[in-house]
C-alpha cells in the first residue's frame, strides 16, 4: 500500500466524521451546553442556598468561613491541637499506669523469682531482665496508650475533612518557607509519632520537598517526649508558681514547646530551601471535602493496626538491645568505676556548656532506640553517679518515682537546677530521632547522606539552642 493510498484513506475517514457530526445538528451542541449547566446548577445547590434573594452559604462553608479564617483559624487549630492533647495525655495516664503495674510490678518480680530459682548466673539474669526485658516493658506501658488514643483521634479528624483544613491554613507559611503545604499533615502525624509521620510524606509528590518534610518531622513533638515535657515541666516549671496555677502553668509550658518545634520545622524548611535543596515551592490544589461523619470502624482499622501496633513492634525491636547496654554500661566497671560513672564523670564539664550534664548526654546516647525509656534510664543513673542509697531497685535497673515530689527530689540531689530543666525540655525538642524513626528515614529516602543529615541536624541546633539559653541565663540572673 503506497502513500497516496494511506491518504486516501484518511480523508474518507475524516469525510465520514463530519458527515456523522453535522447529522446531529444543534442538538449537539445543545446537549454539551445543557450537561455543563447540570453540572454547575448541580456544584452551587450544594454549596448556596438561595432565599429571599439573597445568597445563603451552607453549612459546610459557615464552618470553613470560621476555621480557615484568617484571624480565626491558627487560634482555633492550636486549641484543638491542645485538646487533641490534653485528651491523649489525660486519657493514656490510667492505662500507662495499669500497664506499669502489670509488667513492671508484677510480671518483673515473678521472673526475678524464677531467675533465682534456676540459679542463673547474676550478669545472665541483669541482661535480661532487667535490661532487655525491663525496657520493652517501660516502651510498651508508656507507648501504646498514648498511641492507641492519638492516632485514633488524628484519624477521626482527618475522617471528619479538618486535616485538609490545617494544610489549607499552613499553606502560605511552607510556602513562604520553600516548602509544599502538605507537609502540616506530615507534621501533626509526628505528634503521634515521627517514623508515622516520616511515612506520611509519601502524600507529597515534589522528591525535594517531601525531603524537607522528612528530615524536619522530628521538630514534631512525639508521644515518647510527652512524658519527659510534662514531668520537668511539672517538677521546675510548675514550681514557680502557686500549686492553684502549677497545673495551668505546666501545660502551658509543654504546649509552648510544641508550638517552638512548628516555629523550627519552619525555620530549617527555609534554610534548606535556600541551601542544599534549593527551589521553588510547588502549587497544589487542594480540594476541601466536605464534612462527613466518620467511619467508626475503618477510623479504628486504620489507627490501630496500621499505625499503632507496627510503630509499637519497630520500636520494641529497638528497645530490648538499648535495655540491655543501659544494663552493661551501668555493670561492667574499669578498675573502681563502671562505664557509665567513667562517662557522666567525662561528659560533665561538656555538657555544663549546654546547661545539661553528664547524666542527660549518656540517658540520650542509650536511649536513642525509644524516647520513652529516658526518664527511667536518668533516675537510674543519677542514683548511680550521687550514690543516693535506697532508691531504686539496683544498679543498672530503670525506674520511676511514684510522686512528682520524690523525683524533684532525687533530681535535686544530683545537682539539677531550674536551668538544667529548661534546657533538657529544649533538647527533648531537638535532638536525634529515636532508631525506629532513623531506620524509616533510611527505608523512605534510600540514602545513608540524608539520613545522617536527619540525625545530626536536630542535635547540632539543639546544642546551639541550649548554648545560647545557658549563656543568656549567666547573663541575666
Amino acid at each position: 500500500m503506497n502513500k497516496d493510498n494511506l491518504q486516501s484513506i484518511g480523508d474518507e475517514i475524516i469525510s465520514e466524521a463530519n458527515a456523522a457530526r453535522w447529522d446531529l445538528g444543534s442538538d449537539f451542541h445543545d446537549s454539551i451546553v445543557e450537561t455543563i449547566y447540570e453540572e454547575a446548577s448541580h456544584i452551587a445547590h450544594k454549596t448556596v442556598k438561595q432565599k429571599d434573594g439573597k445568597q445563603v452559604y451552607s453549612f459546610d462553608l459557615k464552618i470553613d468561613k470560621l476555621i480557615t479564617s484568617r484571624w480565626l483559624g491558627f487560634p482555633l487549630m492550636v486549641v484543638i491541637l491542645a485538646l487533641v492533647f490534653w485528651i491523649t495525655i489525660a486519657g493514656a495516664n490510667y492505662p500507662s499506669s495499669l500497664l506499669a503495674d502489670l509488667l513492671i510490678d508484677t510480671i518483673h518480680p515473678i521472673l526475678k523469682n524464677f531467675a533465682n530459682a534456676l540459679h542463673l548466673p547474676w550478669w545472665l539474669d541483669g541482661v535480661l531482665i532487667d535490661g532487655a526485658y525491663l525496657s520493652m516493658a517501660w516502651v510498651i506501658a508508656v507507648m501504646l496508650p498514648p498511641m492507641a488514643i492519638f492516632f485514633p483521634l488524628f484519624t477521626l479528624l482527618e475522617d471528619l475533612g479538618y486535616l485538609p483544613r490545617v494544610a489549607f491554613n499552613m499553606d502560605n507559611l511552607f510556602r513562604k518557607a520553600g516548602a509544599h503545604g502538605k507537609q502540616a499533615l506530615t507534621m501533626s502525624m509526628g505528634f503521634g509519632c515521627n517514623a508515622a509521620g516520616v511515612v506520611a510524606a509519601r502524600v507529597i509528590d515534589s522528591p525535594r520537598e517531601r525531603l524537607i518534610a522528612i528530615i524536619t518531622n522530628n521538630f514534631s513533638l512525639c508521644n515518647g517526649r510527652w512524658p519527659t515535657q510534662i514531668l520537668i515541666a511539672s517538677i521546675f516549671i510548675g514550681g514557680l508558681v502557686p500549686a492553684s496555677l502549677a497545673g495551668l502553668v505546666s501545660a502551658a509550658s509543654v504546649v509552648f514547646v510544641a508550638i517552638l518545634g512548628i516555629f523550627f520545622s519552619l525555620l530549617v524548611s527555609w534554610g534548606l530551601s535556600r541551601t542544599v535543596l534549593r527551589g521553588e515551592a510547588s502549587s497544589f490544589s487542594l480540594e476541601l471535602p466536605p464534612y462527613r461523619p466518620p467511619r467508626i470502624w475503618r477510623t479504628l482499622y486504620t489507627s490501630l493496626i496500621d499505625r499503632t501496633l507496627i510503630v509499637l513492634y519497630r520500636a520494641i525491636v529497638f528497645a530490648i538491645p538499648a535495655g540491655i547496654l543501659i544494663w552493661l554500661v551501668a555493670n561492667i566497671h574499669i578498675g573502681e568505676l563502671s562505664i557509665a560513672a567513667y562517662f557522666i564523670k567525662w561528659s560533665g564539664p561538656f555538657a555544663f556548656i549546654f546547661g545539661l550534664n553528664g547524666v542527660i548526654l549518656l540517658a540520650y546516647i542509650i536511649a536513642i532506640p525509644a524516647n520513652e525509656i529516658v526518664i527511667p534510664t536518668i533516675l537510674m543513673l543519677t542514683v548511680l553517679s550521687a550514690n543516693i542509697s535506697g532508691v531504686g531497685e539496683g544498679t543498672g535497673v530503670m525506674f520511676e518515682m511514684d510522686s512528682i515530689h520524690d523525683t524533684a527530689q532525687i533530681l535535686q540531689a544530683g545537682g539539677w537546677t531550674l536551668l538544667t530543666g529548661i534546657n533538657l525540655m529544649l533538647f527533648s525538642l531537638l535532638h536525634n530521632p529515636c532508631s525506629t524513626t532513623i531506620m524509616t528515614i533510611y527505608k523512605e529516602t534510600k540514602s545513608l547522606k540524608w539520613t545522617l543529615v536527619s540525625t545530626f541536624l536536630p542535635i547540632a541546633l539543639g546544642l546551639i539552642v541550649t548554648f545560647f539559653t545557658t549563656q543568656l541565663w549567666y547573663l541575666f540572673s
